[in-house]
């Protein structure tokens, strides 16, 4: 996953980690919550807007990990 996305492809990817981390794992690993929040800080506003939405769809509960507003 890099830490910067720069299609939507790279964000729908880390959703689906996202989603099968959560699923599998008890507890969210650290280096992947700073993974994606570099990605969140690094990224087109654009990207974070539409990670923002599809997290909301598929994994809300992780709103708490990286925010649940943007600052974009």
């Amino acid at each position: 996953m890099p830490y910067r996305w720069v299609s939507r492809k790279d964000v729908d990817e880390a959703i689906v980690v996202i989603m099968n981390t959560m699923e599998e794992e008890e507890v969210f690993p650290e280096w992947l919550r700073r993974t994606i929040q570099a990605a969140i800080d690094d990224s087109d506003p654009e990207y974070v807007r539409y990670f923002y939405d599809e997290v909301k769809r598929f994994a809300p509960v992780s709103l708490k990990l990286f925010g649940e507003t943007p600052v974009v």
